[in-house]
């Protein structure tokens, strides 16, 4: 519609731009403002954003750092924390206050024992001291551990066979016999090893106390637990399985251990000497050869390493690899400098499945008491654990004797 149509229908002339383009060009500019006001705000944002960010990583990184830095003993053990620091303390000046504020705050937890005598030792020590114990040549390494909290550990044996037979399905099954159970009890005993150190020595910040305590007590509760475990004689101490009764292989019944005659006093014999390992071998049922292995000492291992079978080959082979151990006629052997030597009588060589002939059992826990008084101007720290051995299944271990018969 034209202006001059437009006002011969009543409307009115407007001069310049229409009403409708106005109002589009008024909504337009508004809609470009608020536009650029968000888009302010967002590049805001996300400056403050990047700002956090930028902050957040240099923590991290500070973090990093710090956690590189910081020294082997904390890391993985920041729960441990506290409690190292105070049993560090213990054992440098004999202040018990963090031990006892520990003892308050876990309660139930048993970190101090100072009514039984002493503190235990935090978790990395006890570690350390039962990882030399293991690493030891002892029957720990192939006998049966078990931790107990009562004063002794009983073993139940059945030796009984269960009934069995054919039936059809109209005959009555008969039924098994009353079964015969003994029952071994294997008492725990104090095993104690009491170092000392000069208090010069432990006011020096440089001197790592814990790792020398650890070392020590490794080495005395390594050396004792070793000789207890083969000839100790139960008296205060674990029973090893060198002090039960010995028989010859085929007088033997339970409560004893059977054994296999070289046929020569002091020494195997002089011709086919090798058939004594043979026989000794085959003198254990099949159910333990499986797991059975070889105990002697560095003396007998010289003898035995030698022996030859009929076509002239070893009996004796090395290791493959570095921790793997020498294997006899295909059974490992650990060497345990305790076994007695060869002589006339002796019994040089026990050949079983100690996982199952033989138990130890022991509290895990290990406790110290600082004594400052009783050798001054040295401080003496007083170590002790509860361990106990004996023969669990007398039918698992047989011994190689060096005797006529």
């Amino acid at each position: 519609m034209t202006r001059i149509e437009a006002k011969a229908a009543g409307g009115r002339d407007v001069p310049g731009q229409p009403r409708e383009a106005a109002e589009v060009k008024s909504a337009l500019g508004g809609f470009l403002d608020e536009f650029s006001a968000l888009q302010a705000e967002i590049n805001t944002r996300l400056k403050q954003q990047e700002e956090r960010l930028t902050m957040i990583d240099r923590k991290t990184a500070a973090a990093a750092s710090a956690a590189i830095t910081r020294p082997v003993l904390s890391t993985g053990h920041e729960a441990e924390a506290p409690h190292r620091k105070a049993f560090e303390a213990y054992l440098r000046s004999g202040d018990d206050d963090g031990l006892r504020g520990l003892a308050l705050e876990a309660k139930g937890m048993t970190t101090a024992v100072a009514a039984e005598g002493g503190y235990l030792v935090d978790p990395e020590t006890a570690e350390a001291i039962r990882g030399v114990l293991h690493a030891t040549a002892s029957l720990r390494a192939i006998s049966s551990v078990v931790n107990v909290e009562a004063t002794s550990f009983d073993v139940l044996v059945d030796h009984s066979e269960m009934g069995t037979g054919w039936s059809s399905e109209a005959d009555p099954v008969n039924e098994s016999a009353t079964p015969l159970i003994d029952r071994i009890a294997i008492p725990l005993h104090e095993l104690s090893a009491m170092p000392k150190a000069s208090q010069r020595l432990l006011d020096d910040s440089a001197f790592d106390i814990e790792g020398w305590l650890a070392a020590r007590i490794a080495d005395r509760f390594a050396r004792a637990e070793a000789a207890a475990f083969i000839h100790g004689d139960g008296a205060d101490k674990p029973r090893g399985f060198l002090d039960h009764a010995q028989v010859d292989n085929d007088l033997w019944e339970w409560g004893n251990l059977g054994y296999i005659a070289t046929g020569n006093s002091g020494d195997f014999a002089s011709v086919n000497a090798s058939d004594a390992i043979v026989d000794l071998v085959y003198a254990l049922e099949a159910p333990y050869r499986a797991g059975a292995v070889f105990v002697m000492n560095s003396k007998t291992a010289g003898a035995v390493r030698k022996m030859k079978d009929a076509d002239g080959r070893f009996l004796w082979s090395d290791g493959l690899a570095a921790a793997e151990p020498a294997r006899l006629m295909g059974y490992p052997v650990l060497i345990a400098e305790d076994m007695p030597d060869i002589a006339p009588g002796a019994c040089a060589v026990a050949f079983g499945n100690f996982r199952a002939g033989y138990t130890i059992a022991e509290r895990p826990d290990l406790r110290v008491l600082r004594d400052p008084f009783s050798a001054k101007p040295h401080v003496l720290f007083y170590a002790t654990k509860r361990v106990g051995g004996d023969v669990s299944d007398f039918k698992a271990i047989k011994l190689l004797k060096f005797a006529e018969f």
